[in-house]
């Protein structure tokens, strides 16, 4: 009975330390808490839910965002990371409206599903500024403005230039056999870039032979690629819709003993990729690997910050703000495009 008691007496000893622990933990815990929303009270918060960090583009884009929203500049950023999850960036964004933030910051990843969230966002006061994707939504006002790249155009100066290089190397465009991978389907790039592809693919007779998503990724583009090779014996073009895709196409490609290169009446299969971030698609459009990249740009933090400077004035941003974008070749056939009744150099990488 003795030792029992003695145990007994032990274990109360032990619950009561480990109560005091944490209501001491708890305090600590509540203390640092407070020191930090008192600390974000005197900065301009923001919220920003980045959809993931999927590709190079999308890290530029990142560290774009963190090196522009600091306490130095007098801001107090609010980072999430939705990992190419909706259901993610949903959670994060209702976590800004309970935490109050000034504003917030989406970059989306889908267009669609996103009424209530951002429908909770207006009801709390909090703007809301989107970036590089769109949300698919009647009610315009579920968000001030949107800042990011016309995808579509970049796909209309691609197609411009591999219309003018095939034509100038008297290419029938019959003969143009292309296969499309894809970024992430629903995806704003994906759609601009996809509709634009398949406009010129009609208007100019070329054989758009399949489209497969390679999810903005380069180990998801070199199995696509490898599956494509397999599937047709005649591929001569491939258009990737980012650069980290392009780079595991040509892995592919050139893992089955094709090459890569501009030379199509010879037999290559040419290559050409958007975003123009990414340093080894860079080297490799230096060297003819990819034949033409349409620039992406993905600075935005110092554009979001001037539209959140324009909304503390009390100023209406333009709606759509979108960035300016180039085209980059090694190859010195085409030497600009015209599109829309404007031309672009087409400029060395």
């Amino acid at each position: 009975m003795k030792k029992i008691i003695i145990n007994l007496g032990i274990i109360t000893l032990l619950c009561v330390t480990f109560l005091v622990g944490c209501m001491l933990k708890t305090e600590d815990d509540q203390d640092i808490a407070t020191e930090e929303l008192s600390k974000a009270d005197s900065y301009i918060t923001v919220g920003f839910s980045q959809l993931g960090a999927e590709s190079d583009w999308r890290s530029a884009n990142t560290d774009s965002m963190l090196g522009t929203f600091t306490e130095q500049e007098g801001y107090y950023l609010v980072y999430k990371n939705g990992q190419q999850k909706q259901a993610n960036q949903i959670t994060a964004i209702r976590m800004f409206i309970q935490q109050e933030v000034d504003y917030i910051v989406l970059a989306p990843a889908t267009e669609d599903g996103w009424d209530s969230v951002l429908g909770e966002a207006k009801d709390a006061g909090i703007p809301v500024i989107l970036v590089d994707r769109r949300v698919n939504t009647s009610d315009k006002t579920l968000y001030s403005c949107w800042v990011g790249s016309d995808f579509e155009l970049e796909s209309k100066k691609i197609t411009a230039w591999i219309k003018a290089y095939t034509e100038k190397k008297g290419i029938d465009p019959k003969d143009l056999h292309i296969v499309n991978i894809q970024g992430s389907l629903g995806s704003t790039a994906q759609l601009g870039r996809s509709r634009g592809l398949k406009n010129a693919a009609r208007e100019n007779g070329w054989d758009l032979m399949a489209e497969v998503s390679g999810d903005f990724t380069e180990a998801k583009g070199q199995e696509v690629m490898d599956a494509l090779l397999k599937r047709f014996d005649n591929i001569n073009l491939v258009y990737c819709e980012n650069d980290n895709e392009a780079i595991g196409a040509i892995k592919a490609i050139e893992n089955s003993g094709r090459k890569v290169g501009s030379d199509i009446a010879s037999g290559e299969i040419m290559v050409v990729s958007f975003d123009g971030v990414n340093e080894t698609a860079l080297e490799y459009a230096r060297e003819g690997k990819i034949s033409c990249i349409a620039e992406c740009n993905p600075l935005h933090g110092p554009r979001v910050e001037a539209l959140i400077e324009m909304l503390g004035r009390g100023e209406n941003p333009l709606k759509y703000n979108y960035v300016d974008e180039k085209i980059f070749s090694s190859l010195s056939v085409v030497e600009s495009v015209t599109v829309d009744e404007n031309v672009y150099e087409i400029e060395r990488p």
